[in-house]
């Protein structure tokens, strides 16, 4: 296994870590608990996909879930987003969980393409 697909599990488990440590959201009530929750779960998916990926029984299946997991980082990257935009939290508290967010997507989508490219 290369060091990029054996770092990604620590990243997305350390970018999990920090979605729940800063549940602040959760606290208020309507629509902040609801996107506070949809930040939680798309954000721990990622790191749960690529660990399910670990153990796979074939080429096709590690991909699969690299796709889910990267699916789940669009989704959370838009949520993050969505939170900036609406001015729930301040755009400085998202910055680095937005960049961090971005990175761990390119890092995926190129591990899934270098796949895609070994395959008969």
């Amino acid at each position: 296994m290369n060091r990029v697909r054996s770092d990604i599990p620590d990243r997305t488990f350390e970018f999990a870590c920090r979605t729940v440590k800063g549940q602040v959201l959760n606290e208020k009530p309507g629509v902040s608990r609801t996107l506070a929750n949809q930040l939680l779960r798309s954000g721990t998916s990622i790191g749960a996909n690529v660990k399910e990926g670990q153990a796979y029984q074939s080429e096709a299946d590690l991909i699969g879930k690299y796709c889910i997991a990267g699916n789940e980082a669009r989704e959370t990257r838009y949520w993050l987003r969505l939170l900036a935009a609406s001015d729930l939290l301040p755009k400085n508290r998202l910055g680095k969980l937005t960049s961090e967010c971005n990175e761990q997507i390119a890092i995926l989508t190129a591990i899934i393409k270098r796949m895609r490219e070994k395959q008969p």
